[in-house]
């Protein structure tokens, strides 16, 4: 049996993904988890797509969806965008697929359309990009899209008295779901933390790579994390979303 691997934000950083990657140098028994947010930042988002495309013909991959893959989605298969999603990142990624003609763009598409909302493995571990909201998991979000955007989980895991017992009458029942959960979306570098946050049951693995951080990969098993050069090393030349 493989390790189980998850793998935090990515925003474009293609140099810092391909180092850490080959950091973790993973077995073909092994299985990655990867949360979501793999564009719009630093320049190459466009060849981290290609990147995670041809890692999982050789690996096991489950991709999630992020907030910002949901928003180059729309520009990339609708021709959407909006200032505040340009202002975030987006123009970066548009920049990055200028050099992609329409044929080679045409797998990214596939990509983008099949990532999934959320995911649930066999020891009933949670891995969703943001959070969720609904007291009976994600699959009752009567918007499927809350799954994606919610900080709410996390802001309310972080407010916990650390010494509250599971068998509270306060102890919220959202963490009562799952035997853990795994997300991203929210930097931990905004708590001064450069390495995946733990609160109870639940992890945070955006360690800021869209910023002043690193992108992170954990064994979910062993807690075991490897860690890439800060991001904004690797690319001196950009401000990534700073």
């Amino acid at each position: 049996m493989g390790r189980s691997l998850v793998v935090g934000d990515i925003h474009g950083g293609y140099k810092a993904l391909k180092e850490v990657i080959e950091d973790v140098r993973p077995a073909e028994d092994d299985y990655l988890i990867f949360l979501g947010d793999y564009v719009d930042g630093w320049s190459d988002s466009a060849d981290v797509v290609a990147y995670l495309i041809a890692l999982k013909k050789e690996h096991t991959c489950i991709f999630l969806r992020g907030n910002h893959d949901d928003l180059a989605a729309q520009w990339m298969i609708f021709g959407k965008s909006n200032e505040q999603w340009l202002n975030s990142g987006g123009l970066s990624t548009i920049e990055s697929y200028h050099r992609y003609g329409q044929e080679d763009k045409e797998p990214h598409v596939d990509f983008f359309q099949s990532l999934i909302n959320y995911h649930i493995d066999e020891k009933n571990r949670l891995f969703v990009h943001g959070g969720f909201s609904n007291l009976n998991g994600p699959s009752y979000e009567f918007y499927p899209n809350v799954v994606y955007w919610d900080r709410s989980l996390w802001e309310m895991a972080l407010s916990l008295d650390h010494n509250l017992d599971e068998e509270s009458p306060f102890y919220p029942e959202r963490l009562k779901l799952f035997h853990e959960i795994y997300i991203g979306h929210t930097p931990t570098t905004r708590y001064g933390h450069y390495q995946p946050m733990n609160v109870k049951n639940l992890w945070n693995i955006d360690t800021g790579a869209a910023f002043k951080g690193s992108i992170s990969i954990m064994d979910i098993d062993t807690k075991e994390i490897w860690q890439s050069t800060p991001v904004q090393d690797l690319y001196p030349d950009e401000n990534g979303r700073n």
